[in-house]
């Protein structure tokens, strides 16, 4: 209850992200509900009902991410001395948080089982009743046991990620740095850079040959088929990619403020640097799925995709992208007085959306081809 009274007294870009969370809940939702009505219409068939349901978990994974960034930028989640009277003191804050990203993933959860039924067909009296009855396999039966187990683990998994991450969420102090890791490299770019080599390896020896009977996967209207091989290699060249983007962030921002830098370079590396972490991760995230997205479209692209891989598509760009927004927002306010110093001593707001337009530019080229070349590293092993 006390969740829905912040969520009534928020402000709209809060609001806007509770929402987004919830329509990325519903829509993950929506794909295991058909993975789960495909299984009951296709028995026989376990092999292609297992794979469906086990291609969910990347939108399952995206809005899983979406949810610890909304929790972590979540107002409920700050200190006030309000809810401190009220007995509800920085333990039980993330639990509060955590509880608003629930009440939004139950609330897309909720809405994606009508929905589904509807264009499924099996509730009558109302428009377009039935509309997609042949993709979302109608007249198949669909246990409700286990739609209501699926449906259920976007919120789930959404509210035990958000607790999670604000309980490992270093306060303030540990926020801001002692300064005393000026000049080392970023722990996390050469383990990422070595993951990366290990799937680029991984792949030129699994594009060796034919794969083995019985040994490929096929996925209609994404790859063809796709080996054991291509798969692991792909996942570790993410892997590497998610482990490295803070350090490639940061080294961007070093790059800006290296030499003798003007007040516009020096400004936009050193905010850079400081939020590494938080918008390194969302930017890696964003690069592996865009990777993904080009490299279905390149391997496959005289094909049509399917309008549920659409719609997987859709959830993962959308949500890295939504992440990226929120990371940039709370980095927003965390550095705010830090922009009311810099606007007190003379600094004009010019100068500071510049540097933020700055900031933006050197990320989108800093990662912009490393998404292109991770995407052609992918169907290298397909003959692509």
């Amino acid at each position: 209850m006390l969740a829905l009274r912040l969520a009534r007294g928020a402000e709209a870009p809060a609001l806007c992200r509770w929402l987004l969370l919830a329509a990325a809940a519903g829509a993950v939702g929506f794909l295991l509900l058909a993975s789960l009505a495909y299984a009951g219409a296709h028995p026989e068939d376990s092999r292609s009902a297992t794979l469906r349901l086990a291609w969910c978990a990347l939108p399952l994974a995206a809005t899983v991410g979406l949810a610890m960034s909304v929790a972590r930028a979540d107002p409920a989640a700050r200190p006030r001395a309000g809810l401190d009277a009220a007995g509800i003191g920085p333990t039980r804050l993330p639990l509060l948080a955590a509880s608003s990203a629930v009440v939004a993933a139950l609330l897309g959860s909720a809405l994606a089982l009508p929905v589904f039924l509807h264009l499924r067909g099996d509730l009558t009296a109302l428009p377009l009743n039935g509309a997609a009855s042949g993709l979302l396999s109608g007249g198949s039966p669909l246990p409700v046991p286990a739609a209501l187990t699926l449906l259920a683990l976007a919120p789930l998994a959404s509210a035990a990620a958000a607790t999670v991450s604000l309980r490992l969420r270093p306060g303030p102090e540990a926020a801001a740095g002692t300064g005393q890791d000026e000049g080392r490299v970023p722990t996390g770019l050469p383990w990422g850079t070595a993951l990366i080599t290990a799937g680029i390896a991984l792949g030129a020896h699994a594009g060796r040959g034919t794969p083995p009977a019985g040994g490929a996967v096929p996925l209609p209207g994404a790859m063809g088929e796709i080996t054991p091989g291509v798969v692991g290699a792909w996942l570790l060249t993410a892997a590497g990619i998610l482990l490295a983007a803070p350090g490639i962030a940061r080294l961007c921002g070093r790059l800006l403020s290296a030499g003798r830098p003007s007040a516009l370079r020096l400004l936009s590396g050193r905010v850079l640097e400081a939020e590494t972490h938080r918008l390194g991760r969302p930017m890696g995230a964003l690069c592996v799925a865009s990777a993904t997205v080009l490299a279905t479209l390149r391997a496959d692209g005289q094909q049509m995709l399917g309008p549920l891989s659409v719609l997987g598509a859709v959830v993962i760009i959308g949500c890295a992208a939504a992440a990226i927004a929120t990371a940039a927002a709370e980095s927003r306010a965390a550095r705010e007085h830090t922009t009311r110093a810099l606007l007190g001593l003379g600094a004009s707001r010019s100068l500071l959306r510049r540097a933020a337009v700055l900031r933006s530019a050197v990320l989108l080229a800093a990662f912009a081809p490393l998404t292109w070349v991770a995407a052609h590293l992918v169907v290298l092993p397909l003959g692509g």
